[in-house]
C-alpha cells in the first residue's frame, strides 16, 4: 500500500497508476470529461484539483482513498 505523506505525492503516485496500466493522459481526459492538460495538471499540482476530480480519478485507475491514523502503515513508499 502506497502512503501520502505530503501533499506533493499525490500527483507523483496518481500518474505512476496511470502509467503502470498503460493508460493515456487524453484516455483519461475523456473518460473524465475533462482537457488533457488538466490531467496533466492534476499530476502536477494535484493539491490544487478538487477532492471530486480526485477521486474521480482514483475510481478510474481503481484506487481507493484510505484514511488511517499516523504510523499505520509502516513501510510507505511512492512510485
Amino acid at each position: 500500500m502506497d502512503a501520502i505523506r505530503t501533499p506533493d505525492q499525490l500527483g507523483t503516485l496518481l500518474r505512476a497508476a496511470r502509467i503502470k496500466q498503460g493508460l493515456t493522459q487524453a484516455y483519461v481526459a475523456s473518460q473524465l470529461g475533462v482537457t488533457t492538460q488538466a490531467v496533466s495538471k492534476l499530476e502536477t499540482h494535484a493539491t490544487r484539483a478538487s477532492f471530486d476530480r480526485i477521486h474521480r480519478l482514483c475510481l478510474l485507475l481503481g484506487l481507493d482513498i484510505v484514511l488511517q491514523p499516523v504510523g499505520a502503515i509502516r513501510c510507505a513508499r511512492v512510485a
